[in-house]
C-alpha cells in the first residue's frame, strides 16, 4: 500500500494506493501530516510514493485549480463496501461536472427507489471524494446536505465547477 500526500490549492489530499488501484482519498487538510495521518490510521504506515501516483497528483491539483479533470479511467480498489454501495459509488461518478443529482435520484438510479437514506449513507461511506463526486449529490430540493467536508467545502467545489440550480435533477 502506498500512502502519500499532494498539496493542492485547497490544502493537501491523502492518497492510499493498491496494485488494484486507488483504495482512498481525503480531502484536503491543512498540512501534509494531518492527509497522512488519517490514512496511516486506517491503513497502516504503508510504503513512500515510487513515483506511480505522479500522474493522480498532477490532476488532482488542476481539479483544485478549478480545470476540468476526468477521473473516469483511474482504477479504484473497490474491495470495499456493499453491492448497493458500490452500485451508488458507479452512479455517483457518473455524475458530471456541473450537474448534481438528488439522493432521490441517485437511489432511483440504481434500482431502488425510495432508498434515499441508503444512497446518503453510501455517501458518507465514500472513501474517494473528488473521484467519486459525493459533494455533486444535494437534497432534493437542490439544499446542499450532509458532507464530509463540510457543507462551506461542498459549496466551493460546487461553485469551482459552476454548478447552477438549474443542472439539479
Amino acid at each position: 500500500m502506498i500512502i502519500t500526500a499532494c498539496e493542492t490549492a485547497f490544502g493537501w489530499v491523502g492518497i492510499a494506493a493498491s496494485e488494484a488501484g486507488l483504495v482512498e482519498l481525503t480531502l484536503p487538510e491543512p498540512t501534509e501530516a494531518a492527509a497522512r495521518q488519517r490514512l496511516q490510521e486506517r491503513h497502516g504506515p504503508g510504503q513512500a510514493d515510487d513515483g506511480r501516483l505522479a500522474s493522480l497528483k498532477a490532476r488532482l491539483q488542476a481539479y483544485f485549480r478549478g480545470e476540468a479533470v476526468d477521473f473516469a479511467d483511474l482504477p479504484l480498489d473497490t474491495h470495499q463496501g456493499t453491492e448497493f454501495q458500490q452500485r451508488v459509488w458507479a452512479a455517483t461518478r457518473a455524475i458530471p461536472r456541473g450537474q448534481t443529482r438528488s439522493y432521490g435520484a441517485l437511489a432511483q438510479e440504481v434500482g431502488s427507489p425510495g432508498a434515499a437514506r441508503a444512497v446518503g449513507q453510501a455517501m458518507a461511506r465514500n472513501p474517494w471524494p473528488i473521484v467519486v463526486p459525493c459533494h455533486r449529490v444535494v437534497g432534493h430540493d437542490g439544499r446542499l446536505t450532509g458532507f464530509g467536508g463540510g457543507l462551506e467545502m461542498k459549496r466551493r467545489l460546487l461553485e469551482m465547477e459552476r454548478v447552477s440550480e438549474s443542472a439539479t435533477r
